[in-house]
Formats: structure tokens, sequence, C-alpha cells
């Protein structure tokens, strides 16, 4: 891959047929650094089903947490779909020291959610920030096979962080990475890659963001002087993911929606992102609590 580092990559060979025990088989694991990895489930139907946009509520096993995850890619052909997930909290680091090649989710639920409306615009730029470059590729493609001319825009720390830029490259008409220190591609911002590729287009007619809510935000309000239409994904506290436990509630400018049955693709010009960073940090300290919980168990096991 172009401008990266070598990455791990763990595969298992499928059995030709025969008894398959409960759960979903991870086939393919690999790690983009020391916080971020990509699991590769076979789940053939999941793979038929999925659209851009949409996500699955796992659990890695019996006791485990029911989190919400983005599906990054699906290949109908193999019969896979893939997570790319960030050990951030309790659950996803305990599923990074798990689930391996080989292993199973006790659970995969989807997909769910809206998927993501690919309209006919003739030129779009598709952003995607830390995490969020993972699921805006499947959104990429798709206006590509559209017949759209598609601007790629993902933004890293640092190079050693980057990947799928070659995935980017092979459906992407121009491709600008953007990293904190400089050290690939542009020395910047999501948001300058985005005020690039206007200067250059000023006939873009939409802008796909997905990553961090301040990120998300950041590129709404690069947009709207312009009027550019602009979807952003939105990951607020989701329990059930049906719309019953009201969790995911999202404050738009003209009423309260579900992230889980109404999106979790929404206007970016639309949405009240300083309400929904502060419901995600409603939990802060108890997810503090939780990892610190696990590890001391992992130590006590050791």
């Amino acid at each position: 891959m172009s401008g990266t580092t070598q990455k791990e990559v763990h595969t298992i060979q499928q059995p030709a047929g025969g008894y398959r025990s409960s759960g979903i088989e991870i086939v393919r694991r690999e790690d983009f650094s020391d916080v971020t990895y990509l699991l590769e489930l076979d789940h053939p139907m999941m793979a038929r089903a999925a659209r851009p946009g949409q996500f699955v509520i796992v659990m890695s096993h019996e006791d485990g947490e029911r989190i919400p995850l983005t599906i990054a890619d699906f290949d109908r052909e193999k019969g896979t779909i893939t997570l790319v997930i960030q050990a951030v909290g309790k659950t996803t680091k305990e599923m990074q020291k798990d689930c391996q090649a080989g292993t199973r989710l006790i659970s995969v639920t989807g997909p769910m959610g809206e998927p993501s409306h690919i309209s006919n615009a003739g030129k779009v730029v598709c952003v995607g920030g830390g995490l969020g470059v993972a699921p805006v590729f499947p959104q990429a493609r798709a206006f590509k096979e559209a017949g759209a001319y598609v601007i790629g825009v993902v933004g890293f720390r640092d190079k050693s962080l980057v990947f799928w830029d070659d995935k980017f490259r092979e459906v992407c008409d121009e491709f600008i990475i953007c990293t904190d220190d400089g050290s690939a591609g542009i020395k910047g911002l999501v948001t300058d890659g985005i005020k690039m590729a206007i200067e250059k287009h000023p006939d873009i007619q939409e802008v796909v963001a997905i990553g961090p809510p301040v990120m998300m935000r950041a590129c709404a309000e690069t947009t709207r002087p312009h009027g550019i239409k602009t979807m952003v994904s939105l990951n607020p506290v989701m329990v059930d993911g049906t719309g019953m436990c009201g969790g995911c509630r999202v404050k738009l400018h003209d009423g309260m929606k579900f992230a889980c049955v109404d999106g979790p693709d929404f206007d970016g010009h639309q949405v009240d992102f300083e309400d929904l960073i502060n419901r995600l940090h409603r939990f802060s300290e108890e997810e503090k609590q939780a990892v610190e919980k696990w590890t001391e168990s992992c130590k006590a096991r050791l």
C-alpha cells in the first residue's frame, strides 16, 4: 500500500462444507495500528443484503455488550462483510484481544439503518476522518458505479495510521490524503482537502463526511457558505437499534430523529452537533470504569 507501513494480516481457509458451529466466523483479521483492526466475517446473507451506510449490532460472546458497528465493506461473491474497529472502550478492547481469524462472534444483527441515498450528483466529495475512512469507502464506490466523478478526501494523524489508500484510488477520480504532521499527502485537516476540491471544482454537488462529530461539524461549516449538500453519518449512543429505546435520538433544526431507524445519515447543515457531542460524553465516566475493571481482570488472569 502506497505511503503506509506494513500491516499484519491473518486469514483462514474456509472448509468445503459440512458442520458449521453457531456464531459468525471471522475469516480474516488485519491490524492497521495498535488500536485499529479489521474483521472480515463469513455471512453470505448479510453480504447480499448490505448497502452503503448501513450498520450491524455485534455481540462477541454470550455475556458481551451489544455494540453498533458500521459495515465498512461487503463482498457479495465471497459472501463476506467487513468491519473496521477502533479499540477505545471495554468491548472493543476485549474484541481486539479475542477476535482472531477462525474464532466466532456469537451474534451479528443487521443490516440496520437506512442505506445511504446515492444521488445522481455528477461530482461528489467523499470525506473520511480517522475511523470514518472505512465506512465512507462503500459510498465512494457506489457513487463511482452510479457514474459520478468522485473526489476522495481522507485524514489521519500521521503516515503510520493510513490504510485503504489503494482501495480508494481504485474508485476515486481524485484522491487527497491529509495528515496532521504532513508525513503523508498534504499537511492539514480534511477541511483543507475539501477547500482544495471546491477551489478546483466549483461545480461539486454533494459532500459525504464520516468521522468524529467535531470533524463532521467542521466539514458542514466548510461547505455551508457554498450551499453544497453535505451528508454526515452519526453515531449517538445506541441500545436496541430498532427505535424502541430512544437512546440514539438526534436533534435536528426541524425536529428530533432516531439514528438507528431514520439514519444514520443526516443533512449535516441541520444537525445540532453540540447536543450530539454532549450526549456522546454522557457515559464517559462509566466507560472509563468499565475499561479499568476489564484491564484489572485481565492482569489478574495473567
